[in-house]
């Protein structure tokens, strides 16, 4: 019998990004010249599609709009081979991301909220996630409106399903009860080394931080912090092991950290182990952040080029 492929499911804001590149941020009220302005597909859109390159089955549950921004997204998608489950929200664009990016590759984000935030549980059921897939989580939808159909959803998959939390920024700000009813439901933790350190309340190496975060999560969940360019820690079982990075003279960062999870996740999914996937989702988040945009990651083969002579 032939085993049905494990799939990576994102539930996360697909949106458009508006990168603008400027010398440097305008004092408030002021104002900067930008040298280009470039709109891309980004957001969720940037993991599913790294995933997709690098050979899973990806599927974006998430509510994607109808108008120019909604068509963008689709269009990158549907080249990608990534699958839209839901339906389109009808009368209402996808939202943007105002993206500043300084010469150093240091971003600045302002973010509106449009067709991205209209799921319910019974739109992100389209994805009829089952036991082996990998579904994403972003903490960016843990804020309302999105943040009750999320749970609902969540709360509600079968067993076997991997949830993977993407905490972002955000998600250690929430109350003490929403955080501990997602952790409850994570079985993998991704994220850099701030965010950790701002879950556990310390500072530390990633590898301590991967034995703190876990240490807050259900038995036996995989933990995987960041850190930049030197690489990352992975936590599986009692065992944590520090994954060496690739640094790489950067053009633009947006969309590194979400490249590795999409990387990693479909690594995984095609029967990788999470140290052998984090190497390539370091290899991969390394050659990323040498192109511009955020969707811009590496297909597999790039990543075995980019590894054979390192």
């Amino acid at each position: 019998m032939t085993q049905t492929p494990r799939r990576v499911i994102h539930t996360g804001q697909a949106m458009v990004d508006l990168v603008l590149e400027v010398d440097h941020l305008p004092a408030r009220g002021g104002n900067v010249m930008a040298d280009r302005a470039t709109r891309y597909a980004g957001g969720s859109v940037t993991i599913v599609v790294a995933a997709a390159r690098s050979g899973a089955a990806a599927v974006l549950a998430g509510a994607v709009g109808t108008g120019p921004n909604g068509d963008l997204v689709r269009e990158v998608l549907e080249r990608e081979g990534v699958e839209v489950s839901a339906a389109p929200v009808e009368e209402l664009d996808t939202g943007v991301c105002v993206v500043l990016v300084e010469p150093s590759a240091e971003r600045t984000f302002v973010t509106t909220r449009a067709a991205e935030r209209r799921i319910t549980a019974g739109s992100l059921a389209t994805s009829a996630a089952a036991p082996g897939d990998l579904v994403c989580l972003s903490g960016y939808t843990l804020f309302e409106p999105t943040r009750d159909p999320l749970l609902t959803w969540v709360e509600g998959l079968p067993e076997g399903v991997e949830v993977v939390l993407d905490p972002g920024a955000p998600f250690a700000t929430f109350d003490a009860e929403l955080v501990e009813r997602v952790l409850a439901r994570t079985t993998v933790w991704t994220s850099n080394a701030a965010e950790a350190a701002e879950l556990v309340g310390a500072e530390g190496p990633p590898a301590d931080l991967c034995d703190a975060v876990a240490a807050r999560l259900p038995e036996g969940a995989v933990v995987v912090v960041r850190d930049g360019p030197q690489g990352c820690a992975v936590r599986v079982g009692d065992e944590t092991t520090p994954v060496a990075g690739f640094p790489q003279t950067p053009v633009d960062t947006n969309g590194a950290g979400d490249t590795h999870t999409g990387v990693l996740c479909a690594e995984v999914a095609g029967g990788r182990g999470w140290v052998g996937a984090a190497r390539r989702a370091n290899a991969a988040g390394a050659i990323k952040v040498t192109r511009r945009g955020p969707a811009t990651a590496p297909t597999s083969a790039e990543v075995d080029d980019f590894l054979a002579v390192r």
